[in-house]
C-alpha cells in the first residue's frame, strides 16, 4: 500500500464540513442525553486522544508500535499513586507530572527501540510494553493484579471534575487542544521530516537529517501524548489495573488509527468514535440458535477491519472523501 494511497493529510473542504459538523454534535450532546451516554462519550474522546499520540508514530512517522498502551497506563499508575486516600490532589501539577512520567519512559524505552527497524521494531516495542505490564501485574506494591482505585477526580479549582458535564466538556478541549497541535505539528518542518522518514528514511539521512533524533523524539511525544489520555482515563474511571498497558490497548489503538484513516489525526478522532460503537454493537448481536453472536464480538470487529483494510486503505475517513469527490463530479 503506497503513502498516497494510505494517507490523506490534506483535508478537502467537504471533510472539514463534516467534522465541523461533529464539533458541533459533540458541544450539544450532553443537553440531549443521559449521563450514562454523555460519560460514554467523553470515554471515546479520551480514547480519540489515545489514538491521535499512536497515529504520530504510525501514521506520521511510519513506526507501527505494539507496546503504546505502556504510557497510557503509566500515566494512570501516576495519578493513582499522587492521589492520597482521603482528599483530592490538584490538577495543575499531577497532569503535567503523569504527562512527564510517560513522556520520560518513552524517552527510555525509545532510546533502544528505534535503532530497530520493520518487523524488529515492532517485536520491540511489544516486548518492553510486557516488561511494563508484568513489572505492575506482579508486584503487589505497584498494586498487583488489582490494581489501585483512585478515590477522587483530581482538583481543578475553578471548576469541579466531579461533574460529570464538567468532566465531559473539559476532555472535549483537551482533545480539541490535542488535535490543533498535531495538526500544527504536522505542517511543521519536524512534522515535513517525520513524514519524510516515513516515505524514505534512507534518503532522508541522505540529504543530512539525524532521522534517529526526530524518531526518538516522535516516540517521546507520542508517549506523553498517550500519557495524557491514560490521566483522563483514570480520573474518569477511578480505578487503573496493568489491563492499561496489556497488548489488547495498543491493538485497539492501531485498529483505531486503521478504522478512521491515517497520517491527518482527524482520521483517529474518527476511528476512536468508530471502533467503540461498533464494539458495543458486536457485543449487543443477539443469539441465534446455540450460537451468542454477541460472545464472538472479536470475529466481527476483526473481519470489519479486514473489510475496511481491503476497500477503504484511507479508512472511513478516505469513505467521505471518496464519495463527496464523486458528488461533485456527478453535479459537474
Amino acid at each position: 500500500m503506497s503513502a498516497a494511497k494510505a494517507h490523506l493529510e490534506v483535508l478537502p473542504r467537504s471533510l472539514q464540513i463534516v467534522l465541523g459538523l461533529g464539533l458541533v454534535a459533540l458541544l450539544a450532546f450532553p443537553f440531549v442525553s443521559t449521563d450514562f451516554y454523555a460519560q460514554m462519550v467523553a470515554r471515546m474522546m479520551i480514547l480519540a486522544i489515545f489514538a491521535m499520540s499512536l497515529d504520530l508514530l504510525q501514521g506520521v512517522t511510519g513506526l507501527v508500535s505494539l507496546g503504546h498502551a505502556a504510557y497510557f497506563g503509566l500515566a494512570g499508575y501516576a495519578l493513582a499513586f499522587l492521589t492520597p486516600a482521603g482528599e483530592a490532589v490538584s490538577l495543575w501539577w499531577t497532569l503535567p507530572v503523569a504527562v512527564l512520567a510517560s513522556g520520560l519512559g518513552a524517552l527510555v524505552i525509545g532510546f533502544f527501540v528505534v535503532r530497530t527497524h520493520g518487523i524488529y521494531f515492532i517485536m520491540v516495542t511489544m516486548a518492553f510494553a510486557q516488561m511494563v505490564f508484568y513489572l505492575f501485574f506482579d508486584n503487589k506494591v505497584l498494586g498487583g493484579s488489582d490494581g489501585i482505585y483512585v478515590n477522587f477526580k483530581p482538583d481543578a479549582g475553578v471548576f469541579d471534575l466531579e461533574n460529570k458535564r464538567v468532566f465531559y466538556y473539559f476532555t472535549l478541549a483537551v482533545l480539541l487542544a490535542a488535535y490543533v497541535f498535531l495538526r500544527r505539528l504536522l505542517w511543521s518542518p519536524f512534522g515535513r521530516v517525520l513524514a519524510g522518514i516515513r516515505v524514505n528514511e534512507h534518503r532522508m539521512r541522505a540529504m543530512g537529517y539525524g532521522t534517529f533524533g526526530y524518531k526518538l523524539a516522535a516516540f517521546t511525544l507520542a508517549g506523553a501524548l498517550a500519557g495524557l489520555a491514560g490521566y483522563l482515563w483514570a480520573a474518569q474511571t477511578g480505578y487503573v489495573n496493568p489491563e492499561l498497558m496489556g497488548f489488547h490497548m495498543s491493538a485497539h489503538a492501531i485498529m483505531m488509527v486503521i478504522l478512521g484513516g491515517m497520517g491527518n489525526f482527524a482520521g483517529a478522532i474518527v476511528g476512536a468514535f468508530a471502533f467503540e460503537y461498533l464494539l458495543h454493537v458486536f457485543k449487543d448481536l443477539p443469539t441465534i440458535g446455540s450460537v451468542n453472536l454477541g460472545k464472538h464480538w472479536q470475529l466481527w470487529m476483526g473481519i470489519f477491519i479486514v473489510l475496511v483494510v481491503l476497500f477503504a486503505p484511507r479508512g472511513l475517513l478516505g469513505v467521505v472523501e471518496r464519495l463527496s469527490r464523486r458528488k461533485d463530479g456527478a453535479g459537474e
